[in-house]
């Protein structure tokens, strides 16, 4: 099979290309390899879907260290939380679940990942679906693509990644295990699990995060927070039943990339770890026999 057709994701989708409409601010040209009517998986998701874009480092060979970036979207239920499972769980959190995962992986930059995020979601029919939301770290690059691609979308911060912040805040400034960083750690996260962005930012305010000896996270948290207070209404959230943990495209991260270009002596070239994740994510998203097929029928 040919490397560089491969590298070329349209190629081995065995798409035709499409025009779609224009979202935001960007007009794309994406493929699109079967109508919504001929596979039922590609078909319109009805009610609440997530879409979590995300990166994870691999090893190119004679190129390095390289963030491969992927995408996973997903069909999201909820309903509250029974009293059988309510144990350890925050008042006021829902039973949140996802399922019918798709994937677009590759050793791309942002702005292509984008082009891939966008053409899955007309795929899999974002465009009809009730509401979506895009839960993710943080990342700057994460906001512009999909605000670009999806500007009526809830983007939320990826709640264990805004507890992390808090901790290692806390840490830095009441030591590694203390009861006095336990107090204030947990202060800190009630307000923000009940929607006191603004008083977690005036304390945050108050610490002096800027010294050198404090890891980058650290010194950034008062900017992480501020600048993400838009995407941390988490009552809201929780009431409406929006996700607000990306666990789907960790997931994903570790199954789809990590395990196949991170194992010793996995680095690959460039051409070759896109065509492996381009084949992984038609085999995690449960479209590989299709596309077997398609390229069976396809002449050489």
């Amino acid at each position: 099979m040919d490397i560089q057709g491969l590298e070329e994701r349209q190629r081995l989708l065995g798409c035709e290309r499409r025009h779609f409409p224009t979202r935001g601010t960007r007009r794309v040209d994406p493929c699109r390899r079967v109508s919504r009517d001929e596979t039922p998986f590609d078909g319109v998701l009805q009610g609440g879907v997530e879409d979590s874009p995300d990166g994870a480092m691999v090893l190119v060979r004679d190129d390095g260290w390289k963030e491969a970036k992927l995408t996973t979207i997903s069909a999201v239920t909820s309903q509250p939380v029974t009293a059988d499972r309510a144990k350890g769980r925050r008042v006021g959190e829902r039973d949140v679940t996802l399922s019918r995962h798709s994937y677009q992986a590759g050793v791309w930059d942002a702005d292509t990942l984008g082009r891939y995020q966008y053409a899955e979601a007309l795929r899999r029919g974002l465009d009809l679906c009730q509401r979506l939301s895009v839960v993710n770290d943080g990342a700057l690059w994460i906001e512009r693509v999909t605000g670009t691609n999806f500007p009526e979308a809830v983007q939320v911060v990826d709640w264990t990644h805004a507890s992390e912040r808090v901790w290692d805040a806390g840490k830095a400034v009441f030591g590694e295990g203390t009861a006095a960083t336990q107090r204030w750690v947990e202060g800190e996260l009630d307000a923000l699990w009940n929607g006191r962005v603004a008083a977690v930012i005036a304390d945050v305010e108050t610490r002096d995060l800027t010294k050198p000896s404090y890891p980058a996270p650290v010194r950034q948290t008062q900017g992480y927070v501020r600048h993400n207070q838009a995407r941390m209404d988490y009552p809201t959230y929780r009431r409406e039943g929006y996700p607000i943990g990306s666990g789907t495209v960790e997931s994903g991260a570790n199954t789809l990339v990590h395990h196949r270009l991170r194992r010793p002596g996995r680095g690959g070239i460039h051409a070759a770890a896109n065509a492996m994740l381009a084949g992984l994510s038609e085999l995690h998203s449960d479209r590989f026999p299709t596309l077997w097929r398609s390229l069976e029928a396809t002449p050489a």
